[in-house]
C-alpha cells in the first residue's frame, strides 16, 4: 500500500517543550515551600491540571492558571499577591522560551519531501502558532491541525481532509497516549520516537505485536521507515 501523508507531533516531537514544564514546576515548589511539602504540592497540582484540561485544555495558560488555583487552594485563597506574580510571571517566560528544533529534525523531515506532511499537535492555538513560526519548520507542512484532543476520531478526520485517508496514512509522536493508540486505532500506521521526560498524562502502554507500529531511535528513521511501508 503506497503511503501518502504523514502526521507529525509537535511539542517533544520537533523541539523540547516538556523540559520547560519540568523547570517551571520546580519553580513553582520552590515558591511555594513555605505552604507545603513537595510531594503534596506536586500531588495537589497534578489533581487540579486534570481536573482543569476539560475546562482549559493543554498548554502554557492552562497550566499557569492551575498553579495559580493550586496556590489558592493550598494557602485557603490567601495566596500573597507577590506569589501570583511570580506564577504569572512564570507563565510568561515559559510563552516566550525560545525554540529549536530537536537533533535530526530538519533532516528527517527533508528527507520525508514527496509525503504530504501535516503537524497535529494540542494545546494553545496562538502558542502553538508561534512555535511553529519560531521554529522555521512551517513551510515543510502542508496542513497543521491544532486540535483539543487527539483522539481515533481527529485522526481519520484529519487524514481525510488532508490525505487520502487513514489507511494511507503514518503518524510520529513521542506520546503513546495520543500519537501512537489513536492513531492506529483510526486505521493508520504509528511510529513512536521517545522523549527522555514524558507528562505523567501521556503514558500509556506501547501495543505489542501490531503490524503497524514501530518504535523508532530517532526521529531520523522515520523516512527509511515509511519508505519501506510502500
Amino acid at each position: 500500500m503506497r503511503i501518502t501523508t504523514v502526521g507529525l507531533d509537535a511539542d517533544d516531537t520537533l523541539w523540547h517543550n516538556e523540559g520547560i514544564f519540568r523547570l517551571t514546576q520546580a519553580r513553582f515548589l520552590e515558591l511555594m515551600a513555605e505552604h507545603a511539602e513537595g510531594p503534596v504540592l506536586e500531588a495537589k497540582l497534578r489533581e487540579v491540571e486534570k481536573r482543569n484540561l476539560r475546562l482549559y485544555g493543554y498548554g502554557v495558560k492552562g497550566f499557569t492558571l492551575s498553579m495559580i488555583e493550586t496556590a489558592m487552594e493550598l494557602t485557603d485563597n490567601n495566596a500573597p499577591g507577590r506569589l501570583i506574580a511570580e506564577l504569572l510571571a512564570a507563565g510568561r517566560e515559559m510563552l516566550s522560551h525560545p525554540v529549536e528544533p530537536l537533533p535530526g529534525v530538519e533532516q528527517a523531515l527533508a528527507e520525508l519531501e514527496g509525503y504530504r506532511l501535516v503537524l497535529i499537535t494540542k494545546g494553545d492555538l496562538l502558542h502553538q502558532e508561534q512555535k511553529l513560526a519560531a521554529s522555521g519548520l512551517g513551510d515543510l507542512f502542508a496542513a497543521v491541525e491544532i486540535v483539543s484532543e487527539k483522539d481515533a476520531s481527529t485522526y481519520e478526520r484529519v487524514f481525510a481532509r488532508h490525505g487520502t485517508g487513514a489507511a494511507q496514512a503514518v503518524m510520529c509522536g513521542n506520546s503513546m497516549r495520543s500519537d501512537i493508540l489513536p492513531a492506529l486505532e483510526a486505521g493508520a500506521y504509528a511510529a513512536h520516537v521517545p522523549y527522555p521526560l514524558i507528562w505523567e498524562h501521556e503514558m500509556a502502554d506501547a501495543p505489542q505485536g501490531h503490524p503497524r507500529f514501530a518504535e523508532l531511535g530517532s526521529i531520523t528513521e522515520l523516512p527509511p521507515w515509511v519508505r519501506s511501508l510502500s
